[in-house]
């Protein structure tokens, strides 16, 4: 098992690799925005499934937000975030380059994880997904994601803090104070209407 750091997490995002790290959630398999690619081919993962943007704070994914939902982004992340709760948002027309949806759209998340956040502050945004390969359950700790990965490196120390094993709730923003629930997931959102 490769164990790094956070700095040295930035110096292997940088080269286009991603690192796997624990959530509040599922560890996740992440990369720097312009290297989504290589997601994709270590998870074998279907190119039209779109990847979710994290963040360590709100500051840091407000400009991925287009004007037309800032508010009800903002209203949402201040109540449910840190969290496990990720919204598909309409992207600002600056970021199409590093979408992966075909509806440009963009699901952000900021994980309750000291962990993630910690990386996060030092990396900046990164793309993630589920540190699992496509279609298989995954495993939920850095022991065994390193025998499904065994050539990218995992945020250490370990053992990892604790996490919930449950997928993060999804929703969609529709229109201005309209979400629709994706997918039931550990946080329950009473404001969908």
């Amino acid at each position: 098992m490769n164990l790094i750091n956070c700095k040295l997490a930035l110096k292997t995002l940088k080269s286009g690799l991603p690192i796997i790290f624990p959530t509040d959630t599922l560890p996740a398999i992440g990369c720097l925005p312009k290297f989504s690619k290589t997601i994709y081919e270590f998870k074998k993962r279907d190119r039209n499934k779109p990847l979710i943007l994290m963040g360590s704070e709100q500051k840091q994914l407000i400009d991925y937000v287009h004007e037309s939902a800032k508010a009800d982004f903002e209203n949402i992340a201040s109540k449910y975030w840190p969290g496990a709760l990720t919204m598909i948002i309409p992207s600002s027309e600056k970021q199409t380059p590093i979408l992966t949806s075909k509806d440009l759209t963009l699901g952000l998340r900021i994980p309750n994880s000291h962990m993630a956040q910690s990386l996060m502050k030092e990396t900046g945004p990164l793309l993630t997904s589920s540190a699992n390969i496509s279609g298989f359950t995954g495993s939920i700790t850095a022991e065994g994601i390193s025998i499904d990965f065994p050539s990218i490196e995992i945020l250490g120390p370990i053992p990892w803090e604790k996490s919930s094993g449950k997928a993060s709730t999804i929703i969609s923003w529709k229109k201005s104070g309209d979400w629709m629930l994706i997918r039931e997931g550990e946080v329950l959102v009473r404001e969908l209407h």
